[in-house]
């Protein structure tokens, strides 16, 4: 087996929650995803911490801004299903360089197989790269959350970064 080579410094991580309904008081989505990342190399700065509506031009400004703070990788959870309201995924999918397709795959067999069964087909769940940034969108349920967290970007996240940092 290869050694997955890896980040030796802090991970800068931006969290943004989309949502029309939930503040920071009621917003699990975005506590869990950086109660997770506090278990490895990441910091997440207050200011790189945010709640957006469910509205393109919105999320499309909160991804922009953390981009342009140069964070290594930007994490969103929610409006990633087939709603109207849900566009989180034409909103980043905008700024990928590169789509990771296994993310979103292996995310909607993870939640079949032990979370949803056939729901997980209305998953959007993507990741993708931006030059040398990684942007994660995963629904906004705590349950999916937990799901993505602990079995792809909690154990990938670091490998991730360091992919799309190396120098050829």
């Amino acid at each position: 087996m290869s050694i997955v080579e890896r980040i030796d410094r802090d991970i800068d991580v931006a969290v943004i929650t989309v949502s029309d309904t939930r503040t920071v008081e009621t917003d699990k989505g975005g506590k869990l995803v950086q109660e997770y990342l506090a278990e490895i190399n990441t910091v997440v700065k207050e200011e790189h911490y945010t709640i957006v509506k469910d509205d393109e031009a919105s999320i499309k400004e909160a991804v922009s801004g953390m981009l342009d703070d140069g964070v290594d990788a930007v994490i969103t959870t929610g409006g990633t299903g087939i709603a109207a309201r849900d566009v989180t995924i034409e909103a980043v999918r905008t700024f990928f360089d590169k789509e990771i397709e296994g993310f979103g795959e292996i995310f909607r067999m993870l939640s079949y197989t032990e979370d949803i069964g056939s729901r997980s087909i209305l998953s959007r769940a993507v990741a993708g790269t931006h030059g040398s940034q990684v942007i994660i969108s995963m629904p906004g349920s705590s349950g999916a959350v937990k799901l993505a967290m602990e079995k792809l970007v909690v154990p990938e996240l670091n490998h991730l970064v360091f992919e799309v940092t190396k120098e050829n």
